[in-house]
């Protein structure tokens, strides 16, 4: 009998150690919750050529979307959409700023950029920048965006297509929920002003 139990008890105190080991390696660092490292600092170009950094959208609520001038859907009713949110906010929305990224340099320019965004909200700034610039840009707000060419021989962009919200300290707070009426989405975001 005490042969057989010994075994057990190795194999229990061999549990037990994997256990607290394994607690130690994989416990959180924190038990305070964090935001996620979306965003950091980058240098673009608007649509009237001016340097913008990130710096310039520090001190209020801001949206930040990633498209392209030659989208054929998702960009114009997104923009039509914040531009929406942005009138049924009213007077709150007086300090909100929006960015919108351009994936595709090649194209996007500052005076099509200007052009474009002429059809929406006046508070959407339109960026560009350098291929480099913008896939720095890209890259710190975890944004995804490629070129597919199309059968025509052009091509179009596909990209992330979430409307980010970043607070006065350009902290990731959330993405902004389209899918709702503008006076819903509104609502909330007024919540983050």
């Amino acid at each position: 009998m005490r042969r057989a139990l010994i075994p057990i008890i190795a194999f229990c105190l061999g549990l037990l150690g994997v256990t607290a080991a394994a607690f130690l390696v994989l416990k959180p660092e924190s038990s305070a919750v964090g935001t996620a490292a979306v965003g950091g600092p980058f240098t673009l170009i608007d649509q009237d050529g001016r340097t913008v950094t990130d710096k310039d959208f520090r001190g209020a609520t801001h949206l930040v979307f990633f498209g392209f001038t030659h989208c054929p859907d998702v960009c114009p009713t997104t923009l039509q959409q914040i531009s929406d949110v942005l009138a049924a906010l009213g007077p709150k929305a007086k300090d909100i700023k929006v960015a919108f990224v351009t994936v595709d340099p090649e194209r996007d320019d500052p005076a099509s950029l200007k052009t474009y965004l002429s059809s929406f909200d006046p508070r959407i700034t339109g960026l560009t920048g350098t291929p480099e610039q913008v896939a720095a840009t890209e890259k710190a707000y975890r944004a995804y965006a490629r070129k597919v060419p199309d059968k025509n021989g052009d091509y179009v962009m596909e990209h992330t297509a979430i409307v980010y919200v970043m607070d006065a300290q350009n902290r990731f707070v959330g993405a902004l929920d389209l899918s709702r009426p503008p006076e819903q989405t509104a609502a909330e975001l007024a919540k983050r002003i």
